[in-house]
C-alpha cells in the first residue's frame, strides 16, 4: 500500500461574473480597502498620539462596535473583515522586522481583493475542472474555469481582482493527499545521477553531469515582446493619464489594458518553459547541487554611474526567473524523492575559482569576463562551464583546495535538519535533515557520488 502524506496547494481558477454580480465583488473589495486604511489609520493615531503600539486583537475586538457605526460593513462576513484587520497586522509584523516598509494606505486599484479564511463563508461546486462559486454574503453564484492538477478538500478561499486586465479570480487552498516522498535507503533512487546547475542571463542554464556540458538557451521573452510594449505604452502619453482628483480617460484606459495583456502573455510564456526545462532536469536527475542566492538582493536598484547598466543586468535576471527556476526544481526533484544541495556562493567562490587546480583568480569577477584562463595551472573554460564543475567537484569531493567536509563549508540541502549522514545515499532518510559529511583527510570521501 502506497504510503501517502497531506499537503496544501493553491488552486486558482478565473471566475465570470455578470454585471450584477461584478458590482456586488466591487462593492465588497472597496468596503474591505476602508477597513484596511482605517486600521492603519487607528495604528499610526495611537502611536504619533500615545506612543502605544495597537494589537491584532484590540482591533478584532473592536469589529462589531464598527459595524454598528458603518452599517454597510454587516452584511460582509465577520471572517473576512478579520482576515482584512489580520493583513495589516501582518504588514506590520514584517515592517517591524525589517523586512518591509512601513505599511502605507491603499489605494482602491492597488487592492487586490479578500480573504474568507473559512468555509462557513462560501461553497464551492467542483471536482478540480471548472464549476461554480458560492459567496454566501453576497448572495451571488459565480461561474468559473480552470483545470487543478490535484484536487481536495478546500479550506480557504480568496477573491482576487486585477483591475488592468478586469479580470476576477478564485484562488483556493486545497489539502491534497499525494504519495509520500521516500528518500535515502528508502527510496527506490540510486542517487548516482548527479547535476550541477548555474543559472545566467548569456544562457538560462548551464548543467554539467560530470561528464558533459548541456546548456539551456536564455529565451529571452521580456526583450523580445519589449519593442511593441514600448509602442503601445507610448501611446498613453497624448491621453489624459489619472492623476489626483482627475480620473483617465476611455482611451488611456483601453491603451493601458492592451499593455497589460501584452505583460500578462509574457509572464504566461515564461511559467510555462520555466515548468517544461524544470520537469526535464528533474526527470533525468537525482541530485541536483547548485549555489544559494539571494534574488532580491541580486537585483537590488543600483545608484550612481553604473545605473543604466545595472537596470538591463536586473532586467534579464528577473526575465530569467532565477528564484522560480530554484524553487522549481527543488520540489520536483524532492518530489520523487531526490536531493538539492545548495553551495555556500561567499565561501566557494565558484566564478572566480580554477575547477582544476583550486586556485582563486579575482580578476574572473568581472562579468564581462566570460572567458576563463587559470594562470597557476593554464586551464581554460568558459566561466558559466567553470562554475558548474567547482559545484560538481565540491559536491563529489573532488575540488582542490576546499578541504574534505562540506559540512565545513556551510553546505546544506533541501532536505536538510539536525541529522548527520555517512553518504549520499543515507542523505536524505528523514526530512529536512542536516548535511554533514565526516570524511577524514586520508579516507575517500563518505559524501562521493558514485
Amino acid at each position: 500500500m502506497t504510503e501517502t502524506a497531506l499537503v496544501v496547494r493553491r488552486q486558482t481558477f478565473r471566475l465570470y461574473p455578470n454585471k450584477t454580480q461584478e458590482r456586488a465583488l466591487l462593492d465588497a473589495r472597496r468596503l474591505h480597502c476602508y477597513l484596511y486604511n482605517a486600521c492603519v489609520a487607528h495604528r499610526r493615531y495611537e502611536y504619533r498620539r500615545n506612543r502605544r503600539t495597537v494589537t491584532y486583537l484590540e482591533q478584532q475586538n473592536i469589529l462589531p462596535e464598527f459595524k454598528k457605526a458603518w452599517p454597510e460593513f454587516a452584511q460582509l462576513n465577520s471572517m473576512t473583515l478579520q482576515a482584512t484587520v489580520k493583513r495589516v497586522d501582518y504588514a506590520y509584523q514584517r515592517f517591524f522586522q525589517g523586512l518591509s516598509k512601513k505599511p502605507k494606505f491603499k489605494p482602491i486599484k492597488r487592492y487586490s481583493g479578500w480573504t474568507y479564511p473559512s468555509a462557513t463563508g462560501w461553497k464551492v461546486n467542483t471536482d478540480g475542472k471548472h464549476g461554480t462559486v458560492t459567496l454566501r454574503d453576497l448572495g451571488i453564484t459565480l461561474r468559473m474555469r480552470g483545470k487543478a492538477k490535484d484536487w481536495g478538500r478546500p479550506t480557504t478561499l480568496t477573491i482576487v481582482y486585477k483591475p488592468t486586465l478586469r479580470q476576477w479570480y478564485a484562488s483556493f487552498t486545497v489539502e491534497v493527499e499525494v504519495p509520500r516522498s521516500k528518500f535515502g535507503s528508502q527510496s527506490d533512487l540510486k542517487y548516482e545521477s548527479i547535476v550541477a546547475y548555474d543559472l545566467g542571463t548569456e544562457t538560462a542554464i548551464t548543467l554539467y553531469d560530470g561528464s558533459e556540458f548541456y546548456e539551456v538557451a536564455n529565451p529571452r521573452f521580456t526583450q523580445r515582446s519589449e519593442e511593441k510594449i514600448r509602442k503601445i505604452a507610448k501611446l498613453k502619453r497624448r491621453k489624459r493619464a489619472p492623476r489626483k482628483r482627475v480620473k483617465a480617460s476611455r482611451r488611456w484606459k483601453k491603451i493601458n489594458r492592451l499593455e497589460a495583456k501584452l505583460q500578462a502573455k509574457v509572464a504566461r510564456q515564461r511559467r510555462d518553459w520555466q515548468h517544461k526545462v524544470t520537469s526535464e532536469i528533474a526527470r533525468r536527475y537525482d541530485i541536483g547541487v547548485t549555489e544559494k542566492i539571494n534574488v532580491k538582493n541580486m537585483t537590488r536598484k543600483a545608484k550612481g554611474k553604473g545605473k543604466k547598466r545595472k537596470a538591463g543586468l536586473n532586467k534579464s535576471i528577473l526575465s530569467v526567473g532565477f528564484a522560480t527556476l530554484n524553487r522549481l526544481l527543488t520540489y520536483k526533484i524532492e518530489q520523487k524523492g531526490g536531493l538539492v544541495l545548495f553551495l555556500p556562493t561567499q565561501t566557494l567562490k565558484p566564478s572566480q575559482r580554477c575547477p582544476k587546480c583550486g586556485a582563486v583568480h579575482k580578476e574572473w569577477a568581472e562579468l564581462s569576463n566570460r572567458y576563463h584562463v587559470c594562470s597557476a595551472c593554464g586551464f581554460a573554460i568558459p566561466r558559466d562551464r567553470g562554475t558548474v564543475m567547482v559545484f560538481y567537484n565540491v559536491a563529489t569531493h573532488q575540488q582542490p583546495g576546499l578541504g574534505t567536509r562540506l559540512v565545513s563549508l556551510g553546505c546544506f540541502s533541501s532536505t536538510s535538519e539536525t541529522r548527520y549522514t555517512g553518504s549520499m545515499k543515507q542523505l536524505g532518510q528523514k526530512k529536512r535533515q542536516k548535511l554533514c559529511c565526516q570524511a577524514g583527510e586520508e579516507t575517500p570521501p563518505a559524501c562521493a557520488v558514485g
